[in-house]
């Protein structure tokens, strides 16, 4: 399966038109959105960016139903109203308001969700380690049988709280690109994530980094925009340049 991936998108409504355009041009199969949204350096005021950014975010689950979509560390702030960088007291209302909208657009609920599997990719916004795995199984007794069932280990993640995703090595936070974790079954499963901004999308030791909308805070690009395009069944990538 071709999926077309939406990394980060942090108040740039932009990239859903790019997303459109590409599915003009380029045949894919379905779409995944890796979550973040919101936020971004300075705009904690600008409500009408906000908006804007979630008005499109709505309009492109209408236009594409069958879309995957992750939650991001600062979407999910809002529904559990834990404090962050970039966390907007200001538009706070606004951004619950329409992610509720937001999710009443999805066919099904489970299309929103911290990790979804298409064949042996794992789509996730941060990443997904044993650590991880290993720790929710101690805490929940989950039987082994379990932990190797991965499609019975993503349901279970899914269905986490904050207790256990507002963590630095949770699915939300983890950053594999420091090189710090060993990333869950990764001789079997490829993992695609965001969250961490690179210059490039790039493959690495059992992950694809995807985080290249990114800015610094003075509002310069850290990386290439490009959005990525992963074939589930063979891994062949590309990647397609942002239109300038």
């Amino acid at each position: 399966m071709k999926i077309l991936v939406i990394p980060d998108v942090h108040l740039k409504p932009y990239i859903f038109d790019e997303a459109r355009n590409i599915t003009e041009v380029r045949e894919v199969d379905n779409i995944v959105c890796l979550g973040d949204i919101v936020d971004d350096w300075g705009q904690e005021n600008n409500i009408t960016l906000y908006e804007k950014t979630l008005d499109a975010m709505i309009s492109f689950a209408k236009d594409y139903p069958d879309a995957l979509w992750c939650w991001g560390n600062h979407d999910i702030s809002y529904i559990w109203q834990a404090l962050e960088s970039g966390y907007s007291g200001f538009a706070e209302n606004t951004v619950r308001l329409k992610l509720g909208l937001f999710e009443r657009t999805l066919r099904e609920h489970g299309q929103l969700a911290f990790i979804h599997r298409v064949d042996e990719v794992l789509f996730v916004h941060g990443g997904l380690s044993e650590e991880f795995v290993r720790g929710i199984q101690q805490k929940y007794q989950i039987p082994e049988s379990e932990v190797n069932d991965i499609d019975a280990l993503v349901r279970r993640i899914n269905m986490l709280r904050k207790e256990d995703m507002w963590k630095d090595d949770s699915p939300l936070w983890l950053r594999p690109q420091y090189g710090r974790c060993r990333l869950f079954k990764s001789d079997e499963y490829l993992q695609v994530v965001g969250h961490t901004p690179v210059y490039d999308i790039c493959l690495e030791d059992g992950f694809i980094s995807t985080d290249v909308f990114s800015t610094r805070s003075d509002g310069k690009s850290i990386g290439r925009p490009g959005f990525l395009i992963i074939d589930t069944v063979t891994r062949e990538t590309t990647v397609l340049r942002k239109k300038t």
